[in-house]
């Protein structure tokens, strides 16, 4: 497979804007009682990258699933590119993209064909399909059922549903889980295009040298509360070599002498 392409003329790029895509405002989530995610603020703009980090039930999940509309917030308020979910459902969610952490794919389908089903639920050309197929690496094996694929190429091929139509805010769960040192490469390159390209990027990870590879801004949760955030350049630079791992072993009592 040749190195992934993924480009857009500056004529099709939206107009700069200093207004956030993304605003979530006193936004809390309780489940039978139960604080699972408690007052998160937060905004990201145009162009910017936002990644979400920390351990297991941390809250990264609900909040991702919140601002897709698969959740429902307790409380709060969130805002997407102008829209908010309760006042028209359609066009918050034609603002983003959202690649789960999994997905259970139609096992007969090829590649092709289950990228082509989302295009027809986003009006996006066969042009375009083909276009993301080879921005993921999977033009090669477009023709071959989905029930053959690796757990990378599975993530590959939701990374491209994410893609499809090119929205203004690109959410993702954990999209590094499962792919190999290349394809890792290959979504920071291809992250760091769409933010040139004047997209709006949020996604968890586990992965910290993911974060300082292509976010702007991380936020550290612990409990469904943020316990630290800030612009990873200055974490990177306030926390020495050791960088956005010497955060997390401060935040999660895993410093060693």
């Amino acid at each position: 497979m040749g190195k992934p392409t993924y480009v857009r003329t500056a004529a099709d790029r939206p107009a700069e804007s200093c207004e956030p895509v993304l605003t979530l405002q006193d936004v809390r989530k309780t489940i039978k009682r139960r604080t699972i995610v408690d007052v998160v603020n937060m905004t990201v703009k145009r162009g910017n990258v936002l990644a979400l980090c920390g351990g297991n039930g941390a809250g990264k999940s609900t909040i991702l699933r919140m601002i897709v509309g698969v959740l429902k917030p307790s409380g709060g308020s969130i805002c997407v590119n102008g829209y908010r979910w309760a006042d028209d459902r359609k066009a918050y969610s034609a603002q983003l993209g959202y690649m789960p952490d999994d997905y259970l794919f139609g096992q007969g389908l090829t590649a092709g064909e289950t990228l082509s089903f989302w295009a027809s639920l986003r009006k996006v050309s066969k042009r375009r399909t083909e276009e993301t197929l080879a921005a993921v690496g999977l033009a090669d094996v477009r023709n071959e059922q989905v029930r053959s694929f690796s757990k990378g190429m599975r993530q590959r091929l939701l990374f491209a549903q994410a893609l499809l139509a090119e929205p203004p805010l690109l959410v993702m769960d954990e999209p590094t889980n499962g792919l190999d040192p290349f394809w890792m490469h290959s979504f920071v390159q291809l992250v760091q295009q769409l933010k040139s390209q004047g997209q709006a990027v949020v996604f968890s990870t586990h992965q910290l040298q993911i974060a300082e590879a292509v976010a702007d801004d991380v936020v550290f949760l612990d409990r469904g509360r943020i316990v630290c955030e800030g612009k990873t350049a200055e974490l990177k630079q306030s926390h020495g070599p050791a960088g956005l791992q010497a955060v997390f072993n401060r935040l999660y009592g895993f410093e060693t002498e």
